[in-house]
């Protein structure tokens, strides 16, 4: 006996529902470490603060909390990412964007701690006078990235139909 259309559409449905469901378990759990590694990382930057506000003479502490905060809001925007994908079915590229946008001002605000270091470290003038032209480099790419992902974002909030800022959560 040959297999019918009807079995074969059967099999399809249920490759297809399994499918969907070990997708969904893999969202599920990608979205659970990501809410412990968020919570673990803002517990990392309020001990920061702890340790920023019994030193007050350096800024270390201060830059490293807004880095770790700037990296716990990366990890939130990236859980509403997941959590959207899995409510509609849909990736949408708005917030990878966002994404981006906060990895490069993180990396601005490293970039600029490390630079400050540096100089006050006193190193020679030829090793800090190549430190500032690469940093000045890399900052003018990292301005330049924050632009375009800026843009994009504006252009994609203003060819929605309905006019949203974001979609609903």
């Amino acid at each position: 006996m040959a297999s019918g259309p009807s079995e074969k559409g059967r099999t399809i449905r249920l490759s297809t529902e399994l499918f969907l469901h070990i997708e969904l378990i893999v969202y599920v759990a990608l979205g659970i470490l990501l809410s412990v590694t968020a919570l673990f990382s803002l517990g990392s930057a309020a001990l920061l603060l702890l340790e920023g506000m019994r030193d007050w003479s350096g800024t270390r502490a201060v830059f490293l909390m807004v880095d770790r905060l700037m990296f716990v809001l990366m990890l939130i925007e990236i859980l509403h990412t997941v959590r959207g994908s899995v409510r509609s079915g849909t990736l949408t590229p708005e917030p990878f964007l966002i994404i981006g946008l906060i990895a490069s001002i993180r990396n601005v605000l490293v970039i600029t701690l490390k630079s400050s270091e540096m100089t006050s470290e006193g190193h020679g003038a030829i090793e800090s006078e190549m430190l500032f032209r690469s940093s000045i480099i890399e900052l003018a790419v990292l301005g330049a990235l924050i632009l375009i992902f800026v843009v994009s974002i504006y252009m994609l909030r203003r060819g929605r139909p309905d006019g949203s800022e974001r979609a609903s959560s």
